[in-house]
């Protein structure tokens, strides 16, 4: 790096030090930096896509393989030695999972499942709706807790959604309120809500679990987006449902997730069907089967045996690091960053940034969610934009991130325009979406989400806004659109 970019690098952080001097708390983070998460200077990446997985600290593998290379595991549904090892260290790692996030086992059960997604659909599938029940969600929801509403309409139950309200895209109070205030008590009844915005970094009002259980309601929390930066105590909340994804929290393993769920709610659960693992017997000449208690009820087939000691190392080493160093360095960070995406002017006086959601960091988490315009205000196309931060080693994330309800009143879709896309019963994909919603209504959908997590540092979130200054003072013509077509690779991708 040239000399006087490392003097400007310096002076913006001993001005971003005196702004937020909580960041100097965390000077552990930094040297956890340089020995665990060394790969991202050797590589110069700097990663803004928390929010899609963290990473995984190189000392957590080790230890992984450690474990692998040292033992002999096999299948735990035997009663063998190597199946005997194993079964006691997927229930350590269980037990590990109610005690971080202080969950009373005898309240609560662990299932683990593959992601949040798995744990989601578990709920959706077997709650019982039913004919004069409700399920009750929020615009501002993971499309995994959106296909709930697929079981609850094919059992007869009434969906509605909740509005969140621009420009913070938080959630109507007064219209929630009013929909928890109406059920039939004697039903069972759901209402679903993320802690934190997988969109915009909105955290949503943990009471109002409480507010919902007083009237009736069971309660399903997404934290996928909440839990790798924020504390999260089950016991004091008491949502009836909670689900993660571990790989969001601590990068390793992936491909494991967990359902903690309240045993009283959880023997209200019929699953329709049954599989390996989840039965003490089926018979086919018998046409019947039993299902096992608990959480083995839940575990389909065999569960990712090997890894699942992973989640107890993982959990130990964010423990270890401290889940409040976390939240404090990566608000601090988030802090800096909204003020200087704020600034963020052409020479004409137009502003170079939409943000959406928060502009501070009051009740909202490291997740923040831009549009690029160009000095005629015209929209830049995020494609293009991802393109470019590729060049620059920066990693970010573009699309609608399986949150379509808060895309769309960010970008002020209405309804009516959202049915045309329904009506005719044509498949599109969402790239054509873009298309036709810029055709049509003249409304451009594109955003750009920034995420930050355990190893980001100010390095980081000064490359970005050094990145994005290059926008300044460009029309969309000479800034240009992506050269390759995403199509059908958005729809694989755009999953987080």
């Amino acid at each position: 790096m040239p000399l006087e970019n490392n003097n400007a690098i310096e002076n913006a952080y001993a001005n971003f030090l005196q702004r937020y001097p909580d960041y100097a708390s965390t000077s552990l983070l930094d040297e956890l930096r340089q020995s665990d998460y060394s790969r991202l200077e050797a590589l110069d990446q700097v990663y803004l896509d928390y929010t899609g997985g963290s990473l995984y600290a190189e000392s957590q593998v080790r230890q992984h393989m450690q474990l692998l290379n040292t033992h002999v595991f096999g299948n735990p549904h035997s009663h063998n030695p190597t199946s005997q090892a194993m079964t006691a260290l997927v229930e350590r790692a269980r037990a590990f999972v109610l005690r971080y996030f202080n969950a009373s086992p005898e309240e609560y059960t662990a299932i683990f499942t593959a992601n949040a997604s798995g744990a989601l659909k578990l709920v959706g599938e077997s709650y019982p709706f039913g004919p004069g029940s409700r399920y009750v969600l929020t615009f501002d929801n993971h499309n995994s807790v959106n296909g709930i509403r697929e079981f609850a309409r094919a059992k007869g139950a009434e969906v509605e959604y909740i509005p969140v309200v621009a420009p913070e895209l938080r959630l109507d109070r007064q219209t929630l309120e009013a929909a928890l205030e109406r059920l039939d008590p004697a039903r069972p009844n759901l209402f679903a809500y993320p802690a934190q915005s997988n969109f915009s970094g909105v955290q949503h009002p943990l009471a109002y679990i409480d507010f919902a259980r007083q009237r009736g309601w069971d309660v399903l929390l997404d934290c996928a987006a909440f839990a790798p930066t924020n504390a999260l105590d089950i016991s004091a909340l008491q949502p009836d449902f909670a689900v993660f994804s571990f790989y969001k929290i601590f990068g390793f393993p992936t491909g494991l997730g967990c359902l903690l769920v309240r045993k009283n709610k959880l023997a209200r659960l019929r699953r329709p069907w049954f599989a390996g693992g989840t039965i003490t017997i089926a018979s086919v000449q018998g046409n019947g089967h039993y299902l096992l208690d608990n959480e083995a009820a839940f575990e389909d087939g065999t569960v990712d045996y090997l890894n699942i000691p992973a989640v107890e190392a993982g959990l130990r080493y964010v423990q270890q690091v401290g889940i409040e160093t976390i939240h404090t360095r990566v608000m601090c960070l988030a802090g800096w960053l909204l003020e200087q995406l704020s600034a963020l002017q052409h020479a004409n006086g137009r502003r170079m940034m939409q943000i959406y959601g928060p502009q501070t960091t009051e009740q909202r988490g490291a997740t923040i969610t831009i549009s690029l315009l160009d000095v005629d205000g015209a929209v830049i196309d995020d494609h293009r934009v991802e393109e470019l931060a590729n060049t620059a080693n920066i990693s970010l994330r573009t699309g609608c991130f399986c949150n379509p309800g808060a895309g769309e009143i960010a970008h002020e879709l209405t309804a009516g325009e959202m049915v045309t896309f329904f009506e005719a019963g044509e498949r599109i994909s969402f790239q054509e979406l873009r298309r036709r919603m810029q055709a049509n209504f003249s409304k451009s959908v594109s955003a750009v989400r920034i995420s930050l997590g355990i190893a980001s540092n100010f390095s980081d979130v000064y490359r970005l806004v050094q990145f994005l200054r290059g926008f300044l003072d460009r029309t969309t013509a000479e800034i240009g659109i992506a050269t390759y077509d995403r199509v059908d690779e958005f729809a694989k991708r755009d999953s987080a």
